[in-house]
């Protein structure tokens, strides 16, 4: 029976092994995480997800207080237009973040970036351009495009010295989506070096409708490996994401023919993820039936996360001021529009904490806060890959524990870590 390190992971004539740890922001899939990925062979990411604040928390930097200090002025107008990021701190905050990892980088994986076309900061094209053209300055192996088609992306690093020799891969979840890619893309005389096929199972925001229960990785992704192949396109790896549970999951996907498997819900309970050590225990306490697709986030697509999540009904005021990630073109958010909406309804209320805002969430407090549980399908099978302790906690795992167990497990076994007694 094969398992995972049977196979591996090729670009040209370098080999991995065939594991890449998803990016989670904000700060979720860490230095740590990635850099863990990186050491036992695989890759790894880091999220530029709201970086300014990430380097704030990491850095000491001072990016969001200065960002507060410069629009507080706004702090009471619906209109956010005039609340722009400064270009030059975020290109600094980018290269902060990623000189950082990459020199502490050992092994012979990579470490990738994972960059969200979906966080228009109120300037789409150039905050994106910023964070890409910074990431490649700063040394990143590889960039994976991911939350939008980013048609255009492509065209905003192409006289980036290191626009032919760096990683560059895009998530989809159709081959419509990849077609489309590559034909806008082509002008820049450059391919994607991977594409991750993203299912309706994955974590966080889907790539589909409502009707996502309608859909299956596993056929997705055949239909993906079926156009790459018939275009001539066999280098180009194919990289399922979504629902990959065990080593005996990405087994199925390897022996179809893709290039790896891309998996992050397992890495979420580990010590080297972002997540405040509560919020992982609530990760592994889940149920089934707590996990919920909504359309609660302001970016338009479903969101997988917890029901329990303290961020649903939440009705804080809108922090744009202070970040405005998901600020469109325009200074718009449907956030401020949903929040608006129910302070007119609610004209009585003597205070914020007494409103309750539940069709939309403000996104970017929420996850600067980890109050948006966002998760996998699988989240409720977390409770079987650890130890419950005396007290009813559940021990965190390392990375290197959970990358070696897909790596080397057979028969869709899931390796329990060696008891931490001083744990109990």
């Amino acid at each position: 029976m094969k398992r995972v390190d049977d196979f591996r992971l090729k670009f040209g004539k370098e080999e991995y092994v065939p594991i890449m740890i998803g990016g989670m922001g904000v700060d979720i899939s860490t230095a740590d995480l990635a850099l863990e990925a990186c050491r036992l062979g695989g890759i790894g990411h880091i999220s530029d997800a709201m970086i300014n604040t990430v380097t704030d928390r990491r850095y000491n930097t001072k990016y969001v207080k200065d960002k507060l200090k410069q629009y507080k002025f706004n702090v009471a107008n619906s209109d956010k237009a005039v609340v722009q990021f400064d270009l030059e701190q975020l290109a600094n905050a980018t290269r902060l973040h990623v000189e950082a990892t990459m020199a502490r980088k050992q092994g012979n994986g990579m470490i990738f970036i994972n960059c969200m076309e979906k966080l228009t900061m109120n300037g789409p094209k150039e905050t994106l351009r910023v964070r890409m053209n910074a990431a490649l300055d700063a040394g990143i192996d590889g960039i994976t495009l991911a939350a939008g088609l980013h048609l255009g992306s492509f065209a905003l690093i192409e006289s980036h010295p290191r626009f032919h020799t760096a990683k560059l891969g895009i998530i989809v979840s159709s081959v419509r989506a990849l077609q489309l890619f590559i034909k806008k893309s082509a002008r820049t005389g450059r391919l994607p070096d991977f594409v991750v096929v993203e299912g309706p199972l994955a974590g966080g925001h889907l790539g589909f409708g409502m009707d996502w229960a309608e859909f299956k990785l596993e056929d997705i992704v055949a239909e993906v490996l079926a156009w790459v192949q018939k275009e001539g396109y066999e280098n180009m790896p194919v990289i399922p994401a979504g629902g990959i549970f065990t080593g005996s999951d990405a087994v199925k996907f390897l022996e179809m023919g893709a290039g790896g498997v891309q998996v992050a819900t397992r890495f979420t309970v580990t010590k080297e993820c972002g997540l405040p050590d509560n919020v992982k225990q609530e990760y592994f306490k889940a149920d089934e039936d707590l996990i919920e697709v909504n359309q609660i986030s302001p970016t338009g697509y479903p969101m997988r996360m917890l029901k329990n999540t303290p961020a649903i009904g939440s009705g804080i005021r809108p922090n744009c001021e202070a970040y405005g990630y998901l600020l469109d073109a325009n200074g718009s958010c449907s956030y401020i529009q949903a929040y608006n909406k129910v302070i007119e309804e609610n004209p009585n209320a003597k205070k914020i904490s007494e409103i309750h805002v539940y069709e939309k969430t403000c996104l970017c407090t929420h996850m600067r806060n980890f109050d948006c549980w966002t998760c996998g399908h699988y989240t409720y099978r977390l409770k079987d890959t650890s130890n419950q302790l005396a007290d009813g906690r559940y021990q965190l795992l390392t990375a290197e524990h959970v990358f070696k167990d897909y790596q080397f497990s057979t028969d869709n076994q899931v390796a329990l870590p060696e008891l931490d007694e001083a744990a109990v």
